[in-house]
């Protein structure tokens, strides 16, 4: 399996069908999470954390990745994420509203498995669209 299809297959079908139980076979036991210049040990465990916390607000999530780039062990993807608002986002309620974001995730894949990942998602224009957050007065 190349990088690119590594990536695919585990944001359509490890995350969108909320896998956990395939996790390590995608994700480097020393994983970490790129924030910036910052870096977050992740490995599947942390993985599994976050995926889970994403389900309890987005019980329905998915990933569908639109297009793709490879550079060296790097593979960016161009994402379109959706789901329910079911449950507790910072700053928000629950409101029952299907939600569409996009977003770019950065992968480094060494030996087969994730390593590194770091991106950004469009979450505010999304949620201002929806009128889910508004400034305050």
């Amino acid at each position: 399996m190349t990088p690119q299809e590594l990536v695919r297959t585990f944001y359509e079908t490890v995350v969108s069908q909320h896998r956990l139980e395939d996790l390590p076979r995608f994700i480097g036991p020393d994983c970490v999470l790129r924030q910036g210049e910052r870096t977050v040990p992740l490995g599947p465990a942390g993985m599994a954390r976050h995926l889970t916390d994403l389900r309890e607000t987005y019980p329905d999530y998915t990933v569908r990745i639109l297009r793709q780039h490879c550079d060296g062990p790097y593979v960016i993807s161009e994402c379109v994420m959706e789901g329910t608002h079911l449950g507790p986002w910072p700053g928000t309620v629950p409101t029952g509203t299907h939600l569409t974001f996009t977003g770019v995730n950065v992968d480094r894949v060494e030996h087969g498995k994730i390593v590194e990942h770091g991106g950004a998602v469009n979450t505010f224009e999304t949620l201002w669209e929806a009128g889910i957050i508004r400034p305050t007065e």
